[in-house]
């Protein structure tokens, strides 16, 4: 459950969302299995979605993260090369001087498709060499790609152009190193974000949506410049024959550049609104099937719920969660579950921060501990005590049967 875990609230009298949630399905789960708490990178790091499930698969987010483009446009489909710069996107809403005023045009679902077919058109002049390739992802999210096509290249050291804040314009664009091709993939972007505006301004789209009383999609803010990574398959690393099941492109991408099958799941929004029936029913129908042995799925409600402060709709997610999709995991015989999150993005930060997140394992010959609740405080007293992402793993591949002796 992506961003799942928190910290204690005044308004939940002391507690966080997962622990004043009425969760009775998780802890069952947590009565059954073993418990602890998880460092997605290490103690003290703050994770980003990506880098935490590169750690939680097995890989060194240190030696292959090259920035949160390249798995978000792999993630919506779109084929990146090497030599390619990717980066994530918003849909934003800006107003007449170019100051943002909602970094998420109001959590937009409908309509991205049509504005980014304008925004394909887009040449700059003095870069008619590269090709600007733009893709739409779930809500308000997309994903923008820059491919050289002339003997000049380009460059991932560049700066973000998100504020971070409404209130401000986007940031210019800076190298961040001294190269040529750093200097030049600036300048682009800067040019890019500017012409976005002007393309997309007065899209149909964005009048009906000014028309209705709603924010509109009238600028595109990229961030996190990624080159291709190289990634050793996730099958080959650990014997597997794994599947993704994700609502965000991000997710999927991490997925796809470790050779992990998707699934795409009608109705996933990656918000509180998401279908957790279609969701639930294809976790069920390929965890009891013979094709996948191994599966690695997200939930992004809570997330979503975390860094709009709604300490609401986090906990009723989560109740949600609990009745929906854990209930029907616990009918699953005869394989290993872990539950627990990528971060923490507490209410009251808005954001991702270092807080360790709660984890249970359940499975054939799992020694149960004396937990049983899941959430941040009462997992510490677990089995498994404090464990990194990066040994998630090698204790799953072990229960499994899945490991070689290390010596003699």
């Amino acid at each position: 459950m992506d961003g799942l875990g928190d910290r204690p609230l005044k308004d939940l009298n002391g507690m966080t969302p997962l622990q004043a949630a009425k969760t009775p399905n998780m802890d069952k789960m947590a009565e059954k299995g073993i418990n602890g708490l998880m460092d997605s990178i290490k103690p003290g790091i703050i994770p980003g979605s990506d880098t935490a499930h590169i750690s939680i698969l097995g890989y060194d987010p240190y030696e292959i993260y090259t920035g949160r483009g390249p798995f978000e446009a792999s993630g919506v489909g779109v084929d990146i090369l090497p030599g390619d710069i990717a980066f994530r996107c918003n849909f934003s809403t800006a107003d007449n001087n170019k100051i943002i005023t909602d970094r998420r045009a109001g959590r937009i679902r409908d309509g991205t498709k049509d504005i980014i077919n304008t925004l394909n058109e887009m040449v700059i002049e003095e870069y008619e060499d590269v090709k600007i390739i733009f893709k739409e992802s779930t809500g308000h999210r997309a994903v923008l790609v820059l491919r050289s096509e002339g003997d000049e290249s380009l460059s991932d050291a560049v700066s973000d152009a998100d504020p971070k804040n409404e209130g401000k314009p986007p940031k210019i664009v800076f190298p961040t190193d001294d190269t040529k091709e750093a200097v030049r993939t600036a300048d682009i972007l800067n040019k890019v974000v500017n012409k976005s505006y002007e393309m997309i301004k007065n899209h149909p789209v964005n009048q009906e949506r000014e028309k209705n009383g709603e924010p509109p999609a009238n600028i595109i803010v990229p961030r996190g410049a990624g080159a291709v990574p190289e990634v050793e398959p996730i099958n080959e690393k650990y014997n597997l024959n794994s599947v993704c099941i994700a609502e965000t492109g991000l997710i999927m991408g991490i997925g796809r550049f470790a050779g992990m099958d998707i699934i795409e799941v009608d109705g996933a929004t990656g918000g509180t609104d998401t279908n957790l029936d279609n969701i639930i029913d294809e976790i069920v129908k390929h965890a009891t099937g013979d094709e996948y042995n191994f599966l690695l799925i997200n939930i992004d409600g809570a997330d979503e719920a975390g860094h709009d402060g709604s300490f609401e709709e986090k906990l009723e997610f989560i109740e949600k969660v609990d009745k929906v999709v854990i209930k029907k995991l616990l009918e699953i015989e005869d394989c290993y579950i872990i539950l627990t999150a990528d971060h923490s993005t507490p209410i009251s930060r808005m954001d991702h921060t270092a807080d360790p997140v709660p984890i249970i394992i359940n499975g054939p010959e799992v020694r149960i501990d004396n937990v049983n609740e899941f959430n941040e405080i009462e997992a510490h007293k677990g089995g498994l005590c404090r464990i990194r992402g990066s040994d998630v793993m090698d204790i799953l591949m072990d229960l499994m049967n899945n490991s070689s002796k290390f010596g003699a």
